[in-house]
């Protein structure tokens, strides 16, 4: 375990030594101008992160994979914003996360979860849908933050209002999303975009196949809420 933590501390130490909670005034994520579904509102976003985990599937009796979710560790990228790595961070950070073959997502926010460091915003998964009982609703989980500890509606489950292929290569890459409340206080809207990775292979063997998981990276924009 030792061995485990000191590798995935050693290869996000450049992220974990940006700094957190910088302002971000005027900051403005950049989405294709031929669409009208991603149209980011006015004013700053209060939270800008850089999301790592992995999107899960499992194999359909159409021989296709469908998503059952994703888990994901969330760091803040406000005090980054401004820079010039900001445009590409995404794929820099893919290449890490890809590289440690070994370790799991769970093992990564475990680990994080020990070292209770401020950057680390908070965790992406997904639970049942608590207004019809059924299905799966995204939730972005802040509770965990030392910075919004006691806080116990520093989430926000949400519902996809909107999605674009991503621009750059929606066969490998998943799609940018435009994300409303239904819950929580955290944001009123978030962005997913500038996404790497997350996509399945195009078939698989219903009743052979197991749930697979493949990893991905994406920027987070959230807006709105009562949470600073």
């Amino acid at each position: 375990m030792v061995a485990i933590r000191d590798l995935v501390a050693t290869a996000t130490a450049g992220y974990l030594a940006s700094g957190y909670n910088c302002p971000i005034n005027n900051y403005v994520p950049s989405f294709p101008s031929n669409q009208t579904t991603l149209v980011a509102p006015s004013g700053e976003p209060n939270f800008l992160g850089l999301a790592f985990g992995v999107q899960n599937y499992t194999c359909s009796n159409a021989d296709t994979y469908t998503s059952i979710g994703a888990v994901a560790e969330i760091i803040d990228v406000s005090c980054i914003a401004s820079t010039s790595e900001f445009s590409t961070i995404q794929n820099d950070l893919y290449t890490v996360w890809t590289q440690l073959v070994p370790v799991s997502i769970q093992t990564v926010i475990d680990t994080f979860h020990q070292l209770n460091t401020p950057i680390i915003l908070g965790q992406h998964f997904f639970q049942p849908n608590p207004v019809t009982g059924s299905g799966l609703s995204p939730v972005w989980d802040f509770r965990s933050n030392p910075r919004f500890a006691g806080n116990r509606n520093a989430y926000v489950l949400g519902a996809v209002n909107g999605s674009i292929p991503s621009p750059t290569d929606p066969t490998d890459d998943v799609a940018w999303l435009h994300v409303v409340n239904v819950q929580g206080d955290l944001a009123n809207e978030i962005f997913r975009y500038d996404t790497v990775g997350g996509q399945p292979p195009t078939s698989c063997t219903s009743g052979n196949d197991t749930d697979i998981s493949v990893k991905y990276v994406a920027k987070y924009a959230f807006y709105g809420g009562s949470v600073n």
